[in-house]
């Protein structure tokens, strides 16, 4: 395996104060919306600074796909793991991503690696 793409992404967490339903769902998948329920709005900034860094890392930016195509969720140990649909699938194909978030009250970074 080598590495296919590297992406980040920093987003200040205000911008996700009073987002619309339509961006909500556009961007996260209802499974990411359920384990967002009531959830500081710096967890929403960082889910999706990691989908924006997925979409770095393909190379393509969301060219052919929609954020929420890009699932992002934490396995057993809390460590946040990637599944990719549609369009974000066909872009990545055969493929092992690497994901890292962090964020504080104001900024939320993540970091991306794909394998192939």
């Amino acid at each position: 395996m080598g590495i296919l793409g590297i992406g980040t992404d920093i987003i200040k967490t205000a911008r996700f104060e009073g987002v619309t339903p339509r961006f909500t769902e556009r961007a996260f998948t209802p499974n990411e919306r359920a384990y967002l329920f009531g959830k500081p709005i710096a967890s929403a900034a960082g889910l999706f600074a990691a989908k924006e860094a997925v979409a770095k890392a393909l190379g393509t930016g969301f060219r052919g796909f929609w954020p929420n195509d890009i699932e992002i969720y934490h396995d057993e140990w809390g460590k946040p793991q990637v599944q990719l649909h549609n369009g974000a699938k066909e872009a990545a194909g055969d493929c092992r991503i690497h994901i890292s978030i962090s964020h504080t009250d104001t900024d939320a970074i993540a970091f991306a690696v794909i394998e192939k």
